[in-house]
């Protein structure tokens, strides 16, 4: 496993969401209260970029079709149907900087 810097934490403010590129994935980093979080960015539904949907809390909601999940676990939080949990990331905060561990 290695540690990947994908930016300051100045970058992203609380409450906000971006989507970065590491490891050759697109990755979706939240920051609650000043906490970290990251996930895949692709939904498992039909592939829409999570990072143009919303964030409400520690849920993420689909811009496409509503399906919602907790940017803390990459866990499926509520859909219709049953769909596939997105695979999180460890994120560790050094000196202002926020690195993956992929």
């Amino acid at each position: 496993m290695g540690k990947i810097i994908i930016g300051k934490t100045t970058d992203i403010p609380s409450g906000k969401m971006q989507k970065v590129t590491a490891d050759g994935k697109d990755i979706l980093i939240a920051n609650m209260d000043g906490s970290f979080y990251a996930i895949d960015d692709t939904c498992t539904h039909s592939g829409a970029s999570l990072s143009e949907g919303t964030l409400d809390g520690s849920i993420i909601t689909c811009g496409w079709h509503g399906a919602k999940f907790d940017c803390k676990t990459g866990k499926l939080a509520a859909f219709p149907a049953k769909i596939k949990d997105l695979h999180s990331y460890k994120v560790i905060i050094e000196s202002g900087n926020i690195f993956l561990e992929v």
